[in-house]
């Protein structure tokens, strides 16, 4: 038996990714504490994204530009991030906590939305009898804007938070953790909320919505606790006046990189996420395969990005340079869209499939490489918050919008294509699907063009680490 517990001992670390994320700093019953911040940012993911927006479509019949509008609020609110990393950067306390107020504060947001939100929904879907006719409009949108405001808020605060604590050398492996949490709490949760509301009514909607709301308090709250050290500021400190956003932002882009990685960021993910409504979709329509078969591509698509950015985690332990990497995962889409496109007219459903996974790998290694890049880009005055929200909100927005880009291109030129408007050699209706995916191979084109200045002016001085198993400095959310 003694025997046995030592062989375990020692093929532990080998067979567990995370073993050495913990350090002096932050032991590992304080980290897997601290993350559970994220199962609740990918529970009110699941919410905002996923079972809410077919409820509301499905069982409340609320038009869908009014759903689509909903959703794209939290969306609106990812520009934010980067003064909200400020502010917790710069925050003056009596007791010194710069990132705990800013998670508190973001729970209570996030937790007040979802407390708020399946009343505002199901007066928006028409059950009212007294009030003004906007009502629901205002609160469901109120409602979601507090959420937003709270996720984005409590992903800020935490990440930065993790990374203060966490010292040169397990950084990256605290935030990979962070990042497989979050993708933890999305998929426990849908299993979950789609279990709880398979035979829907109101009351039962009230149930579930808010019940995620305390639960995302409870798990903050557990989360935040003696996480961040109480370093007591002299009055003088706490009367310094705080370093403007506007200087610091100047700061961040007055090494020339900052300015350029975002565009990089926003074109990126312009490109790989345009197809993110469309997969689904193009495999019923255009290949014929039936719901079972079209569902197997998220698990796909998943599986793809999960191999990208283990890849790319591993590429950048061993001292690969971020923005080479990037630049791989951008060359892998350029191979990946063409299977896809391909597929129809070769009626393949193994390329098609191979295309999706192709994608994910891509996707994944250009977000954790870009990523890597972006917490790079620290100012001289202040913290990690910053160019984390700088980043998080780039390719927050972008994704947001390349959802609609995606989807209102399809249909625009599918429209045109089978009224005849295009001329007799385009009258396929599918053309709206070709044309998406050609666009974004345009884009992957001009990813690489504002990419390369980057290449060029950074110096390939890094080393591999032997010790560095695998990780990411940051994680795409």
């Amino acid at each position: 038996m003694i025997l046995k517990q030592k062989h375990i001992k020692a093929l532990s670390p080998a067979w567990m990714p995370f073993a050495e994320a913990s350090s002096e700093s932050l032991p590992a019953a304080q980290l897997l504490r601290l993350s559970l911040f994220q199962v609740s940012v990918g529970m009110a993911t699941v919410l905002l994204l996923g079972t809410l927006n077919r409820v509301m479509i499905v069982e409340l019949s609320v038009p869908a530009m009014i759903v689509a509008l909903m959703i794209a609020i939290p969306v609106l609110v990812a520009p934010f991030r980067a003064l909200l990393g400020h502010r917790s950067d710069t925050h003056r306390s009596a007791i010194g906590w710069k990132r705990v107020p800013y998670l508190w504060f973001g729970s209570l947001w996030q937790m007040g939305g979802l407390a708020i939100m399946p009343f505002a929904l199901i007066v928006l879907s028409g059950d009212q009898i007294h009030g003004p006719a906007w009502a629901g409009e205002v609160f469901a949108a109120l409602a979601f804007l507090m959420t937003g405001i709270g996720l984005h808020m409590t992903q800020t605060a935490g990440l930065a938070l993790a990374s203060d604590r966490a010292t040169d050398e397990t950084r990256p492996k605290v935030v990979a953790l962070l990042y497989v949490m979050f993708l933890l709490g999305m998929g426990v949760s849908a299993v979950i909320v789609g279990f709880l509301l398979r035979n829907y009514d109101p009351i039962t909607l009230v149930r579930v919505v808010q019940g995620c709301g305390a639960a995302t308090m409870v798990l903050n709250l557990i989360a935040l606790w003696k996480q961040e050290i109480v370093r007591p500021m002299s009055r003088a400190e706490r009367e310094a006046p705080r370093p403007r956003f506007r200087d610091a932002w100047a700061d961040l882009m007055a090494g020339g990189q900052a300015g350029r990685l975002l565009m990089v960021v926003v074109l990126g993910t312009l490109a790989f996420n345009m197809q993110d409504v469309l997969l689904e979709p193009y495999g019923g329509e255009v290949l014929g395969l039936s719901v079972s078969k079209t569902t197997l591509l998220t698990a796909i698509y998943a599986m793809g990005a999960l191999a990208g950015f283990l890849t790319a985690a591993r590429w950048l332990a061993q001292g690969r340079d971020p923005y080479r990497t990037a630049a791989r995962g951008i060359l892998v889409g350029l191979v990946a869209f063409p299977c896809v496109i391909f597929a129809g007219p070769l009626d393949s459903a193994a390329l098609f499939y191979l295309g999706a996974a192709l994608i994910g790998i891509g996707a994944g290694l250009f977000a954790v490489s870009t990523l890597t890049a972006a917490m790079a880009l620290r100012t001289s005055g202040t913290g990690a918050g910053l160019a984390l929200g700088a980043w998080g909100a780039a390719q927050a927005t972008a994704a947001g919008l390349s959802i609609f880009l995606g989807g209102a291109l399809r249909d625009v030129v599918g429209h045109l294509a089978g009224s005849g408007a295009l001329g007799p050699a385009l009258t396929d209706p599918t053309l709206g699907y070709s044309f998406v995916y050609h666009a974004e191979i345009g884009l992957l084109f001009l990813t690489l063009i504002a990419l390369g200045p980057l290449v060029r002016v950074r110096p390939l001085t890094a080393t591999p680490n032997s010790g560095d198993r695998f990780g990411i400095a940051e994680f795409p959310t």
